[in-house]
């Protein structure tokens, strides 16, 4: 096997077991596995078209590095599940779990900035 397919197989390999991990209900994951969950489902899911790819906002949606700070876990909730101010609900689309892993990304140290692009 040569390095391009070892790698190729890496990245395969570490796309599965985030896409497995999102699956999995919150509660079984840990603190980390959580977050880094939420990230995978913020990309996935499209949040980063309206939100920016790290949460910084765009023209679409705005920024969402204050969230961390200013809202607590149950309002971030409410507002992915039934939207509001311009941004539409996804109870339909996305999971509790789903949910509840993207709050944990969005209220972690690792999670929106406004300084990244």
């Amino acid at each position: 096997m040569n390095a391009s397919s070892k790698s190729q197989l890496l990245r395969l390999f570490i796309f599965a077991a985030t896409v497995s991990m999102a699956a999995l209900p919150s509660s079984a994951l840990s603190k980390k596995e959580t977050e880094q969950a939420g990230a995978s489902l913020y990309h996935d899911k499209g949040c980063a078209y309206c939100h920016g790819d790290r949460g910084q906002g765009s023209a679409k949606g705005p920024s969402l590095s204050h969230l961390r700070k200013e809202w607590k876990a149950p309002r971030i909730a409410d507002q992915i599940e039934n939207g509001g101010q311009k941004m539409p609900s996804f109870q339909d689309s996305l999971s509790k779990d789903e949910v509840a892993q993207l709050v944990a990304w969005l209220r972690s140290k690792k999670g929106p900035s406004a300084s990244s692009k």
